[in-house]
């Protein structure tokens, strides 16, 4: 075990660094991630990657988060959550991790509903969020960092905004995950678990979905599908609010892609990253039912 793991570990309590033994996971481009074992249980160990104040990510938050959907049985127990230590100590979940495409297929959007719905109705999340806030704020913190961006940005900010608009402040807000990749969904046999509360707090339910959507690029059948295992019906304003959300979600990928390239310790092509989801934002925003949805969503 390298020193400064091993310090890390000695942290953890009723832990011995010497009894220890770790392994990478690997997938995520935010932390480092490890698999411990100790006293024959098996643990998550996260060390906090750098620069997540820039990223919106409150640590102690996050740990408050994790531990109201533990509770619910929807993420794991949280066994350690130090954030000025930089570590987050969950319990190891024995299952598959989804992929996209298995996480569009219709049992498994079912399940996925299920769970989304179970934590919408929980206690609060502390914080709030928007995609439209993050996105400014993503924006000027890459600005003063230099990033490099690309010559179509003005014209995705433009597209951003009307989509702002649209959806106004009309919503009721939800704890919600805010960042549902594949990746953070674990099949562990029951219930569909979800990992990595980091941009959790009170949100838009209907950004959790979208984001959903867009991580796994649900066709439209898949993702009416996912509406109606959600709340029994597909209402047109909120297939609407739906789809703005979805391509909002890829502005938020963008730049966060962008702000990671020039602050992040981790060796990950995060502004190709930017790129391609600026990219998919500016495509999905140039098909013909991007007015309608627009229309749509701003109805009373």
């Amino acid at each position: 075990m390298r020193r400064d793991l091993s310090a890390l570990v000695a942290k953890v309590p009723g832990w011995d660094p010497k009894e220890v033994r770790l392994s990478s996971l690997y997938g995520g481009i935010t932390n480092n991630n490890f698999r411990a074992d100790v006293g024959g249980e098996s643990f998550v160990l996260r060390v906090n990657g750098r620069g997540a104040e820039a990223l919106g990510i409150d640590r102690a938050r996050e740990g408050r988060c994790a531990r109201i959907v533990a509770e619910l049985g929807v993420g794991p127990q949280v066994v350690a959550c130090q954030p000025r230590d930089g570590l987050l100590v969950t319990r190891f979940l024995d299952g598959l991790t989804l992929s996209p495409a298995a996480a569009s297929q219709p049992t498994q959007l079912r399940r996925v509903a299920a769970a989304i719905k179970r934590y919408h109705g929980g206690p609060r999340f502390p914080g709030a969020f928007s995609p439209f806030a993050v996105v400014r704020r993503y924006h000027a913190a890459a600005q003063r960092k230099k990033a490099r961006f690309p010559t179509t940005m003005p014209e995705a900010m433009l597209r951003f905004r009307r989509i702002e608009q649209a959806m106004g402040a009309r919503r009721e807000l939800k704890p919600c995950h805010n960042d549902l990749l594949a990746s953070n969904f674990i099949d562990a046999g029951g219930d569909i678990r979800i990992v990595d509360w980091e941009y959790a707090a009170m949100g838009d339910p209907f950004f959790d979905l979208g984001n959903f959507a867009a991580n796994q690029g649900l066709s439209a059948d898949r993702f009416r599908l996912l509406l109606k295992e959600y709340s029994g019906q597909a209402r047109t304003e909120d297939w609407a609010r739906l789809n703005l959300c979805r391509l909002a979600s890829d502005m938020r990928e963008a730049f966060w892609g962008f702000l990671q390239s020039v602050i992040s310790d981790i060796r990950f092509d995060f502004s190709g990253y930017g790129t391609k989801h600026l990219g998919r934002f500016l495509s999905g925003t140039s098909v013909p039912q991007f007015e309608r949805w627009l229309k749509d969503a701003a109805r009373k």
